[in-house]
């Protein structure tokens, strides 16, 4: 796999899809690298010239010796589109992707031609409930809580019925760093976007899960609230519908993307390889 150098760490990232086509960026959730992403690519590389990666601290990015924030995460996908050669960007960004997604909207929305939030919110809480994970990560290691992230991230039914991408998942995060998971833990407790969304005037779909009780429809209804114009998509999943229900989440993402203006091509083709 390819790797770009940013901020004295390493990220690990993929491109598929055809130059010259509008660039978007795949931003993955807590705990999983970008292969979360694997069922929407057949359909979004006819359209698009995809970037995913795997957040600092992720298993094949490394995590530095800095404190992660959710500013530092937004700076790492600056720093990929500046390397790429590539002026703006769609973001798609899912649970603390789309706090990174939040970020950009706020502070370089000149860098965005639309924006997807996924299964994500202003504030993800209670800050106990972060303490209590990373102190359990730190003691036992990711195995202590993987079991747990499954049935938060999957409805019973669908981890009755599809047990080895299930499995696949929860291998996924085992892999992941322990200290670059709890420091994106700390990350995603410590920010809190509830005063500051409203400023976000990039053309945005929300997408939620009916199920999802880790970033709940409560809280896609206050993003869609806050967000001037912002359209919104509930599926009937838990935390991961582009894995639980992937035809419809790529379905409804796609439509949004490609609505009239916003697939405009990169300025220049993009020169990560």
């Amino acid at each position: 796999m390819p790797f770009a150098d940013t901020d004295g760490i390493v990220l690990n990232y993929r491109i598929d899809g055809g130059d010259g086509l509008p660039l978007l960026v795949l931003s993955n959730g807590l705990g999983l690298d970008f292969s979360m992403w694997d069922s929407q690519i057949p359909a979004l590389v006819r359209e698009f010239r995809v970037l995913r990666y795997d957040t600092r601290g992720h298993v094949a990015s490394s995590t530095g010796s800095a404190p992660i924030s959710i500013d530092r995460l937004g700076r790492d996908v600056l720093a990929l589109l500046d390397r790429a050669g590539a002026t703006r960007m769609h973001f798609c960004g899912l649970s603390m992707g789309g706090m990174i997604g939040m970020w950009l909207g706020i502070h370089a929305p000149q860098r965005l031609h639309g924006l997807v939030l996924a299964h994500t919110a202003a504030h993800i809480g209670p800050q106990t409930m972060w303490n209590a994970r990373i102190d359990t990560v730190n003691s036992k290691g990711m195995k202590a809580i993987s079991d747990a992230a499954m049935t938060r991230w999957f409805t019973t039914g669908f981890i009755a019925r599809q047990p080895g991408i299930v499995g696949a998942m929860k291998a996924s995060m085992e892999r992941c760093s322990a200290q670059g998971y709890t420091r994106c833990c700390a990350a995603v407790r410590d920010a809190d976007f509830r005063n500051a969304v409203a400023r976000i005037k990039t053309r945005t779909l929300i997408i939620s899960g009916k199920q999802d009780i880790a970033t709940t429809p409560a809280d896609a209804r206050y993003l869609a609230q806050q967000i001037a114009g912002s359209e919104a998509v509930e599926l009937d999943s838990a935390h991961l519908s582009n894995i639980e229900r992937s035809p419809e989440f790529t379905q409804s993402l796609c439509a949004f993307l490609r609505k009239e203006g916003a697939s405009t091509p990169t300025q220049r083709s993009i020169g990560l390889r």
